[in-house]
């Protein structure tokens, strides 16, 4: 290629990455929706180099969002877990078919000597069950003591175990990663992931399971938190934080937001496709014979999550303890212990990073972090049935799902393919080895994975921008 040819194509470049960023902070910032001073931050890296950073909002009172602001992200620190799995077996500490007793023989306990790394990470070991452990939310919070409950804990079928394929592992799942990774490493989670992983990666101060005393006041809050004091009554946090974040009507601003929306044409199509969608009760207005319909957030997030087909008994047993008793993950003490399945800390460059890793097939700037036979293993899909706790096809690889994306296909090969992971509030991380592309957003708006469409809206704007901009040959 002549120096000319080289230089246009830079300056080609650079101008799509500008204006891919611009659209993107828009999107974001117009998806505020109408819940600020909250907001969040976007990442995409594209063959192993940033191409976006959006933020908007507050993280803080006094802390504007960045890209890399540090959140509590819920689930999507499983990824970060897997993903540290997965460098230990490259490095041949761990196999995934090996039983996980060679590693931690206290695990044999109760009919589980024959539990491979494989059905764990891809939730098919039936070890999902929080409530067959006799723990409260304060137990949880103490990492030795859950270490020996889920040592000890039995086996757990779901309700109508024949109808599924896995069941979603929503808390077990870190206890189980974590006290395999410190028994074979001889090294704390913390300094596991750290050495392994974050170090690797030139991140090591911006993603942790288990936040250090002097970094917690770096970490975003609930906008409803922003002015409570350190010292505040236990009974009225207890009260604020005792509820689950509802669906609020959709306002006019908000369905014109929707409307304008890279994804909202094919999301209208896929309602039309999908007639439990078309009949739903929710309704914005009357869908005319041949018309697109109208959207809300209730039919979008239908066209990704299946809620009448929710078990909400499995559900309940993977998400709930037996106590009954909430966690306040946004509370210091939580944010400060390590429960890898559920109270990850990242930026979303931190996230983005990691997964531009993974989309680059295990290398990273001259480093071979996970080698070539692993990569394929850990991306190819283990299930392809229901599971009985996501109302989902979920397509779990090993530590990871499907990316979710209804608009934007590109290839069939399945370790080409989109994976990732989600947290409860509706954060996301995920990577596109076939596009090269990895792409993280974390937030503090107060909603679930259920009721809000932003990951989705997200995702689907990042794979129709890219494609526009480089289709495919």
């Amino acid at each position: 290629m002549t120096g000319y040819l080289k230089e246009n194509n830079q300056n080609v470049d650079r101008q799509m990455n500008t204006e891919f960023q611009q659209r993107l902070q828009q999107l974001l910032t117009d998806l505020q929706l109408e819940d600020g001073p909250a907001g969040g931050a976007l990442v995409v890296y594209q063959a192993g180099k940033c191409i976006a950073k959006a933020s908007t909002g507050m993280a803080r009172s006094d802390m504007p969002w960045q890209p890399d602001t540090l959140a509590i992200n819920f689930s999507t620190g499983k990824g970060v877990l897997a993903t540290l799995v997965h460098v230990l077996v490259s490095k041949q500490l761990l196999n995934y078919d090996v039983p996980i007793a060679s590693y931690w023989p206290a695990f044999a306990a109760n009919g589980k000597k024959s539990i491979t790394l494989r059905s764990v990470l891809s939730h098919q070991s039936n070890l999902f069950s929080i409530q067959s452990i006799d723990a409260d939310s304060e137990t949880m919070l103490d990492w030795s003591v859950m270490l020996e409950k889920v040592a000890a804990m039995p086996i757990t079928s779901p309700t109508n175990a024949d109808a599924y394929d896995s069941a979603y592992s929503a808390l077990i799942y870190g206890w189980v990663l974590g006290g395999i990774i410190e028994n074979v490493t001889n090294m704390s989670l913390a300094k596991a992931l750290r050495h392994y992983l974050t170090e690797p990666l030139g991140i090591a101060d911006s993603c942790y399971f288990g936040v250090p005393d002097d970094t917690v006041e770096q970490v975003a809050m609930l906008v409803q938190d922003f002015d409570a004091s350190e010292d505040e009554d236990a009974l009225l946090r207890h009260k604020r934080h005792n509820r689950k974040p509802i669906l609020k009507p959709d306002s006019q601003n908000t369905l014109q937001t929707y409307q304008n929306l890279p994804s909202y044409v094919c999301w209208q199509q896929q309602a039309v496709a999908n007639k439990k969608a078309i009949d739903n009760e929710n309704v914005v207005s009357s869908d005319k014979h041949n018309e697109l319909p109208k959207l809300d957030t209730v039919r979008i997030t239908r066209l990704y999550f299946d809620t009448s087909q929710l078990n909400l008994r499995n559900y309940k047993a993977a998400l709930i303890p037996a106590s009954k008793q909430p966690i306040d993950y946004h509370k210091r003490e939580t944010i400060q212990a390590v429960i890898p399945a559920a109270n990850g800390v990242a930026s979303a460059n931190a996230l983005a990073t990691i997964y531009a890793m993974l989309a680059n097939g295990g290398e990273w700037q001259g480093q071979t972090l996970i080698d070539h036979n692993t990569f394929q293993q850990l991306s190819t899909p283990q299930v392809t049935g229901l599971d009985a706790v996501m109302p989902a096809s979920m397509q779990w690889r090993l530590g990871y799902h499907r990316v979710f994306s209804l608009c934007a296909h590109r290839t069939t090969e399945p370790q080409l393919t989109g994976f990732g992971h989600m947290g409860y509030n509706g954060s996301v991380a995920w990577c596109d080895p076939s596009r090269q592309l990895s792409f993280a957003f974390i937030h503090n708006f107060d909603t679930t994975m259920l009721n809000d469409i932003r990951q989705f809206a997200l995702t689907e704007a990042v794979l129709l921008l890219i494609d526009e901009a480089y289709p495919a040959s």
